[in-house]
């Protein structure tokens, strides 16, 4: 195919200046050079484009269904343009996020809400990774960010540290548990155990706390929402082990009690996961930016205080 996209700007600016001599000048050409590629054209077509003895020069039926090609089509171009290059310098892109802890909802939406009002030409959604692997979607393309707490090693992927936390208890301030300092493993043998419905190998409580000791709860009740796994606690209804910033308000305003576990305490990082060659984006910077800033969180490189809520 002949035709290409100079060739319809060139029927624009004939159309507009009326005049080979100005539309070549507009479009830094010679007047040789764009006679030469309008002859080219109507050689592949074999038919006259323009009518050469008017002044100015007009378009013959078959040149002007050119122009309104080049009408129709041109100002889609520029706008693709435009936004690629936009993508380029990082100033717009897509943001489909996963989320690996449920209680990451707690202040990742209030955050996306910023996020929109700042970034308002990113594309952004999130995905749970409940039913599929959120790493592998990172690697393929199906998500572009990743929040979790477990870091891989991978050379296409950057897992950027966000900030600190500490895993603790959530017990009804009347529960016999809440006399210990902290709790062990054995401590939760005859506990029900509220947690949200994922695998056990993406749960801190299984995977670091009880499977170590060889402890399985007497009861497990999972609950989608951080909301009603809080309710269930306060009726009493169990114990569940949650981050502390989900924790913060109950605990202060009294309404919940929570304890460490181990006498150490548990503790983790949560990451933002991203592909290697999208991490210097200026919107996925900004992202990472606010995440990091959400109020209440530690820096990942300041020591934890592991008696904050006790």
């Amino acid at each position: 195919m002949i035709l290409e996209l100079r060739h319809l700007r060139s029927f624009i600016a004939i159309e507009d200046t009326g005049s080979l001599a100005r539309a070549a000048e507009r479009l830094h050409l010679t007047q040789s050079a764009l006679s030469h590629q309008i002859k080219a054209l109507e050689r592949y077509y074999e038919t006259p484009l323009f009518l050469r003895s008017t002044r100015p020069l007009k378009l013959t039926p078959a040149g002007r269904k050119l122009l309104d090609l080049a009408r129709r089509v041109l100002p889609g171009v520029e706008q693709i343009e435009t936004e690629l290059k936009r993508v380029a310098q990082g100033d717009a892109g897509r943001l489909h996020i996963s989320i690996e802890c449920h209680a990451c909802f707690e202040w990742l939406l209030p955050l996306l809400d910023r996020y929109r009002e700042e970034w308002p030409e990113v594309e952004v959604d999130i995905r749970l990774g409940v039913s599929f692997d959120p790493i592998p979607a990172l690697q393929n393309g199906v998500v572009d960010l990743v929040i979790s707490s477990d870091p891989v090693t991978h050379s296409d992927l950057v897992f950027e540290p966000l900030f600190d936390y500490q895993a603790l208890l959530v017990l009804d301030r009347k529960h016999a548990l809440t006399e210990k300092d902290s709790v062990e493993a054995g401590d939760l043998a005859d506990q029900t155990l509220i947690t949200y419905p994922v695998e056990r190998r993406r749960l801190d409580v299984f995977t670091r706390f009880l499977q170590p000791a060889g402890v399985e709860p007497a009861a497990i009740r999972q609950a989608e929402l951080t909301a009603i796994i809080l309710q269930l606690v306060a009726a009493q209804r169990g114990v569940a082990v949650l981050p502390d910033w989900v924790v913060y308000e109950p605990v202060q305003q009294q309404r919940l009690a929570v304890r460490a576990l181990g006498k150490s305490g548990m503790f983790g990082t949560l990451y933002a996961a991203v592909r290697r060659a999208e991490r210097p984006a200026a919107y996925m910077e900004a992202f990472i930016g606010l995440a990091r800033a959400v109020p209440g969180q530690r820096d990942p490189e300041t020591p934890a205080e592991q008696d904050k809520y006790l």
